[in-house]
């Protein structure tokens, strides 16, 4: 499935079936609609699937994983080779967000977009690593374009796998640059907005980051109309590929769960290339990056979690599986009002 053919195939979400979760949750003993946000995930998902008999059991992480030319300009604490690192432990349930899946019964399933050197994950490598967006851009508008389907590619091969819930996550030093930089250009908001420390930057560093990124925009002058020529000139194959799996889910009918900010930067390009695709997303939580709360806001989504995290690899997004959990096994499990010799509560104007 190509991207002109995975965004004609995203459909609105199924209202018969939305409704139908509605009224399941109302009929069991409980106060209208007091499960707050885990009722609404049950209902969007019922949505999504077109099935208001919903199930989560068989999920899996997505890490998408690649390098970053811009790392040349010290915009990291460490370096390059962390990115392989982490890449290779994700299967050895080494990483914490490996060692996370394990907790919460979730698969991972990690893909080379652009490592550096070679791993031993599925690999769909477009180059090794971006070029160095401080002096030309990321990557040509082919590339960027074969970023996003891979993800779509990936995304329709999870859901021939069978899996009912797809999480995000990502590993590429020097991320939090690209995503501010698409961030920003695509949102038409100032850097320093949402640009953070990353995974810990001097004072002097962060303030290189910004500088960095502020120039690289000003140099390749994206045009914020045009995704694609975004993420060529400012951004990485990780969130390109993370931008494909919110489509690809989109088209496939499978929610996708947004992580961080690197992830949810992923989300917004979805959104700017099919607006209907956020109906298909979950958020998680906030990140404590500053561009978090900021990124959200402007898919409209409000993140259930408020943890503090910033670990990026789709961490936050595998926290959101317990809360899943519990409230499925409710909207499974309880019984009716009849059943507990109970009135059903009204819904009050």
């Amino acid at each position: 499935m190509n991207l002109q053919e995975a965004v004609n195939g995203i459909q609105p979400l199924d209202e018969k079936a939305m409704e139908q979760a509605r009224e399941h949750w109302d009929s069991i003993a409980h106060p209208l609609h007091s499960l707050g946000k885990l009722e609404d995930m049950v209902v969007q998902i019922a949505g999504i699937t077109g099935d208001p008999r919903v199930h989560t059991e068989k999920r899996v992480l997505v890490p998408m994983c690649a390098d970053n030319g811009v790392v040349e300009e010290g915009v990291t604490q460490t370096g390059q080779e962390i990115t392989a690192l982490v890449a290779e432990s994700f299967l050895q349930t080494k990483a914490a967000s490996s060692i996370m899946c394990r907790t919460v019964n979730c698969d991972i399933f990690p893909v080379d977009v652009g490592v550096a050197t070679e791993v031993s994950i599925l690999n769909r490598k477009i180059a090794y690593g971006t070029k160095n967006m401080a002096k030309e851009p990321a990557m040509t508008r082919e590339q960027a374009i074969q970023a996003v389907e891979t993800g779509i590619e990936v995304a329709c091969m999870m859901k021939e796998k069978g899996y009912q819930i797809m999480a995000t996550g990502e590993m590429g030093i020097g991320n939090t640059t690209t995503s501010s930089a698409i961030a920003s250009v695509l949102l038409d908001l100032p850097v320093e907005k949402m640009t953070g420390r990353g995974a810990g930057l001097s004072t002097e560093g962060f303030n290189r980051k910004i500088q960095v990124i502020k120039e690289a925009i000003a140099l390749h002058k994206p045009d914020k109309e045009d995704p694609i020529d975004v993420l060529a000139k400012v951004g990485g194959f990780d969130i390109g590929g993370i931008a494909g799996l919110f489509l690809g889910g989109a088209a496939c009918h499978m929610p996708v769960v947004i992580d961080g900010v690197i992830s949810a930067t992923g989300a917004v390009l979805a959104a700017a290339l099919c607006p209907q695709a956020k109906d298909y997303m979950l958020a998680s939580h906030v990140s404590k990056e500053p561009a978090g709360e900021l990124i959200l806001k402007a898919l409209g989504k409000e993140a259930p979690l408020h943890c503090d995290m910033c670990l990026g690899e789709g961490t936050g997004a595998l926290n959101l599986f317990p809360l899943l959990d519990t409230g499925l096994a409710v909207y499974h499990g309880m019984s009716d009002f009849g059943n507990f010799g109970m009135e059903a509560y009204q819904h009050l104007e």
